[in-house]
């Protein structure tokens, strides 16, 4: 399935699969966002698959916001495929961004 990226009032949902096909350019699209943005919200919801690929891009953007003093919640704890691939690195999974 291709991935998909809608803005809905602030949030960036990512529907698809976040697999080594297309991370480099999930990577890309976000790290252009996070240089001209102090928040960044993506909710993963609706990820249908992720592998070790997708959770990677997803922890650079992560640790690069983190260093860079910039907000980066990814919205999706509940996914059960999402929150499996994290592992331990779960933690970075949020519920909610309130």
């Amino acid at each position: 399935m291709a991935l998909k990226i809608i803005k809905n009032q602030e949030i960036f949902e990512i529907r698809g699969s976040i697999v080594a096909e297309n991370a480099q350019s999930l990577q890309q699209h976000f790290e252009k966002l996070l240089h001209t943005s102090d928040k960044v919200i993506l909710c993963v919801d609706k990820v249908k698959k992720i592998d070790a690929s997708g959770v990677s891009v997803l922890t650079k953007l992560f640790r690069s916001a983190v260093e860079s003093n910039k907000i980066f919640y990814i919205i999706g704890k509940e996914n059960k495929k999402v929150r499996n691939a994290f592992g331990n690195i779960s933690y970075m999974l949020r519920s909610d961004f309130v």
